[in-house]
């Protein structure tokens, strides 16, 4: 009688947990009842596992750096989703002059493409074509978006530093519309194809189609994440990074070089976000002014759902809202498929009403 009296009394103080249990059993009841049905292979399935772990590394190596800046800085930045953009626009200015330098004047490579440029057949970016340049671009990439939150936080947010948060989330929405509309004025406001597409070959393993492209998002993406890990708990800088997450003023008081930390933050949150945004381009073939913009909303989604400061919760939310924007197409079909973005949303708030802390919890940059 106790597992019944036990249950009886989640019905009645949680009625919303039970509903939402019940709904998951469904949809992985319909799930198995398509694949073993017929109406959806395990190709199409694990086709949709691949893109929503591919997205889900991108946001959650865009959020590192967001969840790093709340934890340690106390604010929301609502640059960081303009730093993708720059980090974007840098690497492949260089990776387009890199690999076409020697047939096309330097100033439309640098443009990437821009007005009579050359187009992205003619200069034939990827991976396997132009390894070099790839490589390279990603190397501007994250200098150059380094570079960029350092400078902004020498200029805006040091002098306000001690203000309070709100003041700090003001001044960076004002940052966030001076960098991208900078992109507008350097390059151009539409959206221009990048890569070569046809020149990256993919592989089927089992039914699965991956290209050389996503494969080297995931390895890059994996090993930036490693790196990260690796500093938070291997070193003394990630200990010091993670007292100034716990406690500001005792880590003061102890003796941690603070602005160190602060700059510390800057450089690995804007190098992340900048390799998130030229890998985003790599994986999608075009560039956009707002392309950090737009993702910044999934990207916070990640980072709230993991637990707002914690660098795990923000990888494993970023995970969690690629699957879902992926795997829920299995159901949202035809003109139903523009609410796949919304369905990852709805996970956040639904994992929020049961546990508001977060998958992780608790500010923390661990």
């Amino acid at each position: 009688m106790e597992p019944y009296a036990r249950g009886r009394r989640l019905v009645r103080e949680q009625p919303g947990l039970v509903i939402v249990a019940a709904v998951a059993l469904l949809l992985v009841a319909d799930l198995f009842a398509k694949l073993l049905g017929g109406g959806l292979t395990p190709a199409r399935f694990g086709g949709f596992v691949w893109d929503g772990l591919v997205i889900g590394l991108l946001i959650g190596l865009a959020g590192i750096g967001l969840s790093l800046t709340y934890s340690i800085l106390g604010f929301a930045n609502f640059a960081h989703g303009d730093y993708i953009s720059w980090g974007a626009f840098s690497g492949w200015a260089v990776a387009y002059l890199l690999a076409g330098i020697d047939r096309y004047a330097a100033g439309g490579l640098l443009l990437i493409g821009a007005g009579n440029g050359p187009a992205p057949g003619d200069v034939g970016v990827s991976i396997t074509n132009t390894p070099l340049s790839i490589v390279a671009g990603l190397v501007v990439a994250v200098a150059f978006t380094v570079g960029v939150s350092l400078a902004v936080d020498r200029f805006v947010y040091r002098p306000i530093r001690s203000a309070d948060g709100i003041t700090l989330l003001i001044a960076s929405i004002g940052v966030a519309f001076a960098l991208r509309y900078l992109i507008v004025f350097f390059f151009y406001s539409g959206r221009q194809g990048v890569t070569d597409i046809s020149r990256v070959p993919s592989y089927d393993l089992g039914g699965v189609v991956i290209n050389a492209h996503e494969l080297t998002i995931v390895v890059v993406g994996l090993a930036l994440m490693v790196g990260v890990h690796l500093l938070l708990q291997r070193t003394k800088l990630g200990k010091a990074m993670r007292a100034m997450a716990d406690n500001r003023a005792l880590a003061q008081v102890t003796g941690i070089p603070v602005e160190g930390v602060i700059r510390t933050t800057w450089i690995l949150g804007g190098g992340l976000a900048g390799a998130a945004g030229y890998l985003v381009v790599l994986t999608q073939g075009t560039i956009a002014y707002d392309l950090g913009w737009l993702l910044l909303l999934l990207i916070f989604a990640a980072v709230i759902m993991g637990g707002i400061g914690s660098v795990y919760g923000a990888i494993v939310g970023g995970l969690v809202i690629g699957l879902a924007s992926r795997l829920s197409l299995i159901w949202l079909t035809g003109d139903l498929s523009s609410f796949a973005e919304p369905v990852a949303f709805g996970l956040m708030i639904f994992v929020l009403l049961f546990r508001p802390e977060g998958i992780f919890g608790g500010v923390s940059t661990a």
